[in-house]
């Protein structure tokens, strides 16, 4: 069955692009079939559609930080370099193709840590650090990993 056409198929794909922007493009697409008429909705947002860049990125960070929160404290060789071949084979087939790019620029930079479970947990605390910090988005503090993604809040509200 071929592909339905998507507003988007003339610009970045919608892995490249937050839903913001493919509700950017299509009013604009909207505006220019109506002669002007432009809806002031786009109607209820479905939750079954292919995922935007926000949505692959924040599905991503926590799939990548729970595997790291799993990780061995003492890994065996074999299971640090498959973890060092699994961050460079994730960036060579991350959907979002800049993202990907960004991806093995860092991991050129500061290879996978994988020598231990708080090792590889620091490093990519780190790099979401650095994303977060191109993005314009807020830090987090690297201290509090293991409550993040591995035991829960000391609070308690994740209980």
């Amino acid at each position: 069955m071929p592909r339905r056409p998507s507003p988007l198929d003339t610009e970045q794909c919608r892995q490249c692009s937050s839903f913001a922007d493919y509700a950017k493009v299509a009013r604009k697409k909207a505006f220019e079939e109506s002669a002007g008429e432009v809806s002031s909705s786009m109607g209820p947002q479905r939750t079954d559609c292919p995922l935007d860049k926000d949505e692959l990125g924040r599905g991503s960070w926590g799939l990548l930080h729970t595997i790291a929160a799993k990780y061995p404290e003492r890994p065996s060789r074999s299971e640090q370099k498959d973890m060092t071949n699994f961050f460079h084979l994730f960036s060579k087939f991350y959907p979002c193709d800049h993202c990907a790019e960004d991806l093995r620029r860092e991991l050129r930079s500061d290879p996978p840590q994988t020598a231990s479970h708080d090792d590889l947990s620091q490093w990519l605390c780190r790099l979401h650090n650095r994303v977060n910090n191109k993005l314009g988005k807020e830090q987090f503090d690297c201290s509090k990993v293991n409550e993040r993604w591995r035991d829960g809040w000391l609070d308690g509200s994740c209980d």
